[in-house]
């Protein structure tokens, strides 16, 4: 029995340097394991990066079939340094921009997929063709379904634009009806006044919309949502919320470099193709300033989001009436500079019509193909009207 025990303990001595020589080495190989497995995720968050920069960039740039406009872009810009053409500089400066519209538009929806459908030129642009293109586009893709949208916004936004031609269609009144009690200062006095008024009531009106009454703004898809409805298949991302914002920013300062150039190349592009000026400031130069709204509005349509195509179209267009052209005002009058809201009488009619078109096509709340092409046609109508009509700044008459 003692040999027994004398022959166990020996057997365990003789056993225990290897066992702890074994433990050793998994200790080390667990040390190495370890050090290995945190290489591990920063290489593969490193690739994941990389994957995601090259899968961005392939989404924003190759994949669309638009996307083979955009080299006319850097086209321009070679034109109007190397040669002078001015006409080419215009019709190259046109095409680059169209693909830089769709992309921004992209960019805007992927944004809106994180964000919400609360983060969404010319107001005759915006309020008829824009407007007009989204309706008739939606009306065809969803027919016979009638789309909808939240009429309260519209209402409350047809409202401000009627205000808004108010307050520049009584300074043009005033001066070509030669009633001003002061001449040359009764009309400038009345618009600083007039827009002091409207930016606070654009103030007013953005806190109406973002805190007093932000419930009547919810849109269609919500209000379907909580009435026990089936919602519609969420769109899915393509890209990172952030690799959104930079998109957006990336495109909106290679558009404002190519509209520079547009701009620019106007007088020539009316020489060269004997097309008057105010058709082309007006109609023409417009629809590429308001492109990305353009592309923008149409594909939220097609995919029966009204409420943010009006708040692309009519919010741009309450925007730039409500805000920054009394804005402008204030500015001018602060640093001494004589500005008015007198755009002249003609000008100031088109302007008056198309809202009270628009607001008319609004009051029901709902739209489709017909009012689209209805509004499409107006719009027609007021760029005929540009392209036979001069304005002579000597004729006060």
């Amino acid at each position: 029995m003692e040999s027994t025990l004398e022959k166990i303990d020996f057997e365990s001595d003789e056993e225990s340097p290897l066992t702890l020589s074994q433990s050793a080495g998994a200790k080390q190989s667990f040390q190495f394991e370890t050090s290995s497995h945190t290489s591990i995720p920063k290489f593969r968050t490193l690739r994941k990066l990389q994957f995601t920069a090259f899968h961005s960039v392939y989404v924003v740039l190759f994949k669309a079939k638009i996307n083979v406009l955009l080299p006319f872009g850097p086209l321009a810009v070679l034109m109007h340094y190397m040669t002078g053409r001015h006409g080419w500089v215009f019709f190259f400066s046109l095409l680059g921009i169209t693909p830089l519209a769709e992309r921004l538009g992209y960019a805007t929806e992927q944004l809106a997929c994180y964000t919400g459908n609360t983060v969404g030129g010319s107001i005759l642009s915006n309020m008829l063709l824009v407007l007009g293109c989204a309706f008739f586009t939606g009306g065809i893709v969803h027919y016979p379904k009638v789309q909808r949208f939240n009429q309260t916004a519209a209402i409350v936004s047809s409202g401000l634009l009627l205000m808004a031609v108010m307050g520049i269609l009584f300074p043009a009144v005033l001066h070509f009806t030669h009633t001003e009690v002061h001449f040359g200062k009764s009309e400038l006095a009345l618009s600083r006044f007039s827009s002091c008024i409207m930016l606070v009531a654009y103030a007013s009106y953005l806190f109406f919309q973002l805190k007093s009454h932000a419930n009547l703004y919810d849109s269609v898809d919500e209000e379907r949502e909580n009435n026990g409805d089936e919602p519609e298949e969420e769109d899915v991302p393509e890209i990172t919320m952030w690799e959104a914002i930079a998109w957006l920013t990336i495109l909106t300062l290679w558009v404002s470099v190519l509209s520079g150039y547009l701009v620019d190349a106007i007088q020539g592009a009316s020489d060269s193709w004997n097309m008057p000026v105010s058709f082309i400031s007006v109609i023409l130069l417009p629809i590429v300033g308001n492109a990305a709204e353009h592309a923008s509005a149409i594909m939220f349509a097609m995919k029966d989001k009204l409420d943010i195509t009006l708040g692309v179209a009519i919010g741009s267009s309450t925007q730039i009436s409500m805000f920054v052209i009394p804005f402008c005002v204030v500015v001018g009058w602060i640093m001494g500079q004589p500005m008015d809201l007198n755009f002249q009488l003609f000008e100031t009619a088109s302007l008056f019509i198309t809202v009270l078109v628009v607001a008319f096509m609004l009051q029901e709340g709902t739209s489709n193909y017909f009012k689209g092409l209805m509004l499409i046609l107006c719009y027609l109508i007021v760029a005929a009207s540009f392209f036979v009509h001069i304005d002579n700044k000597s004729d006060d008459d």
